[in-house]
């Protein structure tokens, strides 16, 4: 039998972007623990909750947090100790680093200093969302999260009434119900679909029209995050009435 072959080793002055487990912790590539193994330190968006991540793989790194209050801060550190040579391993709680979690700036700012970036892929809710819902993955566009204000989101999803993909947010379980009743307001005709609970063990997908998922999630918990995704538009269907 041919002997596999070795992995090469992590290079200097690199920032690798790992991606962590959404809920299910198989999820975790055998390529992201030996990132994480072999770098010199983390930077975690909460080091509290890396830490049960590392513990849980044996692992144990210095780790450096770094959030949505602290980047610009954060960035300058972390692309001091990569041009010293250091090799520093980004994660999110949850997920692909800067998929709606931090790590643009800090990747952004490598970037500029000539500095190496390297993705470690792995889980995404997005991803495990769309390839699930049964709605069309020919052409997407991820939103993420829409404003709080209501109408900074109903401008927002307007602009979003022409697009011809399906379209993909996340959204908190407290502001799901209000997301749905807005989809009914201005596409009341398409499929939508609501994925919660991503790789864990209640995991579950709701699919329907706006106005008939908003009776179904009356009857369910609404814990954790949720993914969001609207159909395309249907061919010959009204279009939403402009205010």
């Amino acid at each position: 039998m041919q002997t596999p072959p070795t992995p090469p080793p992590l290079q200097p002055s690199t920032l690798y972007l790992v991606a962590t487990p959404i809920g299910n912790l198989e999820d975790i590539t055998l390529r992201a623990l030996r990132t994480l193994r072999e770098c010199d330190m983390i930077a975690a968006e909460d080091t509290r909750h890396t830490g049960q991540l590392l513990r849980h793989f044996g692992i144990s790194k210095p780790m450096l947090s770094y959030f949505q209050f602290n980047e610009a801060r954060r960035s300058e550190e972390i692309i001091a100790r990569l041009k010293q040579g250091e090799k520093i391993a980004l994660v999110t709680d949850a997920g692909s680093p800067g998929i709606s979690d931090p790590g643009g700036r800090v990747v952004a700012a490598a970037i500029r200093a000539g500095l190496r970036v390297e993705a470690v892929p792995g889980a995404c809710a997005l991803v495990a969302a769309l390839t699930a819902s049964g709605l069309s993955t020919d052409e997407f566009h991820f939103v993420g999260f829409l404003p709080h204000k209501s109408g900074q989101r109903r401008n927002r999803l307007q602009s979003l009434a022409s697009i011809a993909g399906t379209l993909v947010f996340y959204e908190s379980p407290f502001r799901t119900e209000k997301l749905l009743g807005e989809l009914n307001e201005l596409f009341p005709s398409r499929d939508v679909v609501l994925a919660r609970e991503l790789t864990k063990k209640f995991e579950e997908f709701l699919r329907g029209r706006p106005a008939e998922l908003i009776a179904q999630l009356e009857a369910r918990a609404r814990k954790g995050e949720f993914v969001v995704l609207v159909g395309p538009p249907k061919e010959n269907a009204p279009a939403a009435e402009p205010e």
